[in-house]
């Protein structure tokens, strides 16, 4: 199987799947390079509400693949800085659903979703120090604002693997789940994902991803989506909310 990402939407959540198998999922040149715009038409689409990052078989991603390190420059490293920047921007929920191996470049990735799903026995690495690599100072902000300066000095310094249990605890990870049981709650939560005001979601991410000078921008959205006049609706009449901003 060649290296490559596939994309599939169902019930208005996209899913991304890392697929290299030959190299645990690995990220090619090739593969950083077309996250970018594999994602932009997905952000365009009323028809998604949410994406689920995820690796194909029994893991996430074993990061960047190595041979591709020896090519000369920087270009390798730019290459992925600008796919983890394209996920980071995407305008709609994100979740990584983690498996196996979470390592280096797939590390970065999961750090870039908005919240990140695992399954008992993943196991996360941060492994630049193993290579002699800087890591990125964007990747390396993003990894602090998660888990803590202690935690991603950690991290950065030793090269070590965390399992489930310290990357709960340090909030590199939102939840843990038994084998076999990761599917259904990502489907399910994303099914809660997509019933939710997306008006609501695409403000909180800005703020809380630091963007400022947008409080006039959502404040005029939320005037002109009528969400808010429809949440209180079916609030009082209770029912299911239908939410329309993005549609």
């Amino acid at each position: 199987m060649e290296p490559q990402l596939t994309v599939s939407v169902v019930d208005e959540v996209a899913t991304v799947v890392i697929a290299n198998p030959a190299k645990r999922n690995a990220m090619t040149a090739g593969m950083w390079r077309a996250l970018p715009g594999l994602l932009a038409p997905l952000a365009a689409d009323p028809s998604v509400r949410a994406l689920v990052l995820t690796g194909a078989g029994d893991t996430f991603c074993a990061g960047a693949d190595i041979s591709t390190l020896r090519e000369p420059g920087d270009e390798q490293q730019a290459l992925a800085v600008r796919a983890e920047e394209a996920l980071t921007a995407f305008p709609k929920p994100t979740l990584a659903a983690v498996r196996g191996w979470c390592v280096g470049g797939g590390s970065q990735l999961a750090a870039a979703c908005d919240l990140r799903f695992a399954e008992e026995g993943a196991r996360f690495g941060v492994t630049p120090a193993k290579l002699g690599i800087v890591y990125p100072a964007s990747s390396t902000r993003r990894l602090t604002a998660l888990v803590g300066p202690s935690a991603a000095k950690y991290l950065l310094f030793s090269g070590e693997f965390i399992d489930t249990e310290r990357a709960l605890r340090t909030g590199l990870v939102d939840e843990v789940h038994p084998a076999g049981g990761l599917d259904k709650r990502v489907a399910e939560f994303t099914r809660t994902l997509v019933s939710r005001s997306l008006l609501t979601q695409a403000a909180a991410k800005e703020f809380a991803d630091g963007r400022a000078g947008r409080e006039e921008h959502w404040a005029e959205q939320a005037r002109g989506s009528g969400d808010t006049a429809e949440g209180v609706a079916a609030f009082l009449e209770g029912r299911t909310a239908r939410f329309t901003y993005g549609r």
